[in-house]
């Protein structure tokens, strides 16, 4: 029975393997998972198989490692041959999360780790309490960037405390729903002030980026401008974040910018390259109409859909926070 369950398993996640989009695992975030599964007892333990229920909660310290806790619950019967009575069974658990292919819509993992289990069987005979170390894989299908669909079979080795009684193996399935919260919100981040910094070679930061190699670099970090969904028109606090870094441009001189825009995951690949390039050319009218920097020392350049800020799991949510995060234009600025 249980080699029959490892096998349909494996069919099952083969079968669904085909169809990856693009995705992410979200790093520095929480996560719960409440879920449902059904356990095939070793049959020394004299208990039947049934189904379990459970919760986990853990953290990514990366979109690689996680680690998460669980406990879990099943109802089930003591049966023997002379006997057949109810019986309460607990598992708690501490485990080490992998995810192999964490930017990917459907992220395989492995986990293990350790726990203990206990047994309530009826009076008379003796309860039982067991360490556990247990070990596994599963898959995540994620639905959007903080709702994913998570499916695990695990392998549960107990070490008996019972003196008459062997250690036990027992295969464990289960279905959840996983929600991520708390991670990095790039809506919600304070705006960063300007700076400036020197630097031997041209480096990339998420708000600019140097497009040559020159004598002397220097990376000029501004603050993002962000649209409306299918607009390139300037916002009033769009403005306002330009002329926060007027004298910034005006103490470097020698800066050329080049002004890169980007749009959402929505629309035409075609059609999304033609509004990057709108929305660039909208900051760099209105930096000339100013008077914050000539003509000759602009450039545009539109980027489309590449290169979001955010992965955008449900590109039909026109203004999900990851939609806006990539409705934007970035400076890619360099001394000459």
């Amino acid at each position: 029975m249980k080699k029959c369950t490892l096998g349909i398993a494996c069919i099952f996640f083969s079968s669904i393997f085909g169809n990856i989009a693009s995705a992410q695992e979200p790093a520095l975030s929480y996560f719960i998972t409440p879920y449902v599964g059904y356990t095939w007892y070793d049959n020394d333990q004299d208990v039947d198989n049934n189904p379990a229920y459970g919760l986990r909660l853990g953290y990514n310290f990366t979109k690689y490692f996680g680690l998460e806790t669980s406990v879990e619950y099943t109802d089930t019967n003591y049966d023997t041959d002379n006997d057949s009575r109810s019986v309460n069974i607990g598992n708690y658990r501490l485990d080490g999360i992998f995810n192999l292919l964490p930017d990917s819509q459907l992220v395989p993992f492995v986990f293990a780790g350790v726990g203990g289990q206990y047994i309530d069987y009826p009076s008379g005979n003796d309860n039982r309490n067991a360490a556990t170390v247990n070990y596994g894989a599963g898959l995540k299908y994620f639905l959007d960037e903080s709702v994913a669909l998570r499916a695990d079979i695990r392998q549960i080795h107990a070490f008996q405390s019972v003196d008459d009684i062997g250690d036990r193996h027992d295969i464990e399935a289960t279905l959840g729903i996983t929600y991520y919260f708390g991670g990095p919100d790039a809506e919600a981040a304070p705006n960063p002030k300007p700076i400036v910094q020197a630097a031997p070679a041209p480096t990339m930061t998420e708000k600019a980026a140097v497009v040559a190699a020159e004598p002397e670099v220097v990376v000029l970090v501004f603050e993002d401008i962000h649209f409306d969904f299918d607009k390139s028109t300037l916002k009033p606090e769009a403005k306002a974040i330009l002329k926060r870094n007027i004298q910034l441009l005006k103490e470097n001189p020698k800066t050329h910018v080049r002004i890169a825009g980007y749009t959402s995951a929505s629309g035409s690949e075609e059609y999304n390259q033609k509004l990057s390039e709108r929305r660039a050319n909208a900051v760099k009218d209105y930096l000339i109409s100013e008077g914050i920097i000539t003509a000759d020392r602009l450039a545009i350049v539109g980027y489309g859909e590449m290169s979001p800020a955010r992965y955008e799991a449900s590109p039909q949510d026109l203004l999900s926070q990851a939609a806006k995060a990539n409705m934007r234009v970035l400076f890619e600025i360099i001394v000459k």
